[in-house]
């Protein structure tokens, strides 16, 4: 049994520019906060190919129960369906989870 679920850090290098470091750390930070070991960020750029299906791959390889991102913008502004089929996505702001069984919750 494993003593904290495990969980996905994610993010577009595009997306984040200058602010990378700082949303890594908001990513670290909410895992901590929530319970789970975050096993690692996986970060792509704008020229990369599928990404959120390669995230899946990445998220089935390594069982994980959750990605966090900082935002959807980082999925260009919408919930992938393919993702929240295998796994919850947490976001960093606005604070939410979309549920692989439930609709979006919002939490203080």
């Amino acid at each position: 049994m494993r003593a904290k679920p495990p969980a996905l850090g994610y993010l577009r290098k595009d997306v984040s520019g200058v602010s990378q470091a700082w949303d890594e750390a908001q990513i670290r930070s909410l895992a901590k906060r929530l319970g789970y070991e975050l096993a690692k960020t996986v970060t792509f750029g704008a020229g990369t190919d599928g990404p959120v299906g390669r995230l899946v791959d990445v998220v089935r390889d390594l069982d994980v129960d959750a990605v966090i991102s900082p935002g959807l913008r980082h999925f260009d502004d919408a919930v992938p369906d393919e993702l929240v089929q295998v796994c919850d996505l947490i976001t960093v702001t606005p604070k939410s989870t979309f549920s692989r069984s439930a609709l979006p919750q919002v939490w203080a």
